[in-house]
């Protein structure tokens, strides 16, 4: 995407009205454009294809394919494989977890203010964490309490993350603890460019689509 081209939207929600809302809500940002809709998970990938969207909001509930494989799809894809945000009626719904693991940059409430849903898509859009620091501690949370034994997990993830040079270590770590490339830069005495380098570097060796999944194998291995 260049500096002056918007930033392509896919819509996927099984509710005619809810697709609507989103794109008269998108429509208003001119930075933004919706570029495709679908009515189901088993469309998205025929959409990601057609429209090349560099973020799909994603719902989580559809009758045929839910969100979280059609997530697996997008993320996993030959080609072209833009951000996804899953949407969801509930903080609490145990899917949104099983999402992020699937390769979802985040999560939106579908009654977040219409402002914070455009910037979550132009951060989303820039690689930047879609997740407030609270709300990816509570996530992070969730899935160290269950999802398959935490033993093998924890020392699958420490496995993995030895596969990393020690700064990227310590960017991962700052990562799981839900800081911004700016809060990891001061922390660690590097500029924003440094921080955003060694975020991809360390994404690329681990084969992870987005720093969610970088933080949740941090908190994987660091769990006692």
């Amino acid at each position: 995407m260049t500096a002056d081209a918007r930033i392509r939207v896919l819509l996927v929600d099984d509710d005619a009205l809810v697709r609507t809302g989103l794109r008269l809500m998108l429509g208003g940002a001119p930075e933004l454009e919706v570029v495709g809709e679908a009515a189901d998970g088993v469309d998205v990938a025929d959409a990601v294809t057609r429209s090349r969207p560099d973020v799909v909001l994603m719902d989580v509930r559809m009758p045929l394919l839910d969100g979280i494989a059609a997530t697996r799809g997008v993320t996993t894809r030959a080609g072209h494989r833009p951000v996804v945000i899953v949407l969801t009626t509930f903080d609490a719904d145990a899917t949104v977890v099983e999402a992020l693991r699937a390769g979802a940059a985040g999560f939106l409430l579908k009654h977040t203010p219409p402002e914070r849903i455009v910037d979550a898509v132009r951060r989303a859009a820039a690689g930047e964490p879609v997740l407030s620091p609270t709300v990816a501690r509570t996530l992070i949370d969730r899935v160290a309490a269950g999802g398959g034994p935490p033993d093998a997990r924890r020392q699958r993830a420490r496995e993995r993350l030895a596969l990393l040079t020690e700064r990227e270590q310590e960017v991962a770590r700052a990562v799981a603890a839900g800081l911004s490339n700016a809060d990891i830069a001061a922390r660690l005495y590097l500029s924003v460019g440094t921080v955003k380098a060694y975020v991809s570097s360390a994404l690329a060796r681990l084969e992870l689509t987005n720093r969610t999944q970088l933080a949740l194998m941090a908190h994987d291995a660091a769990e006692d």
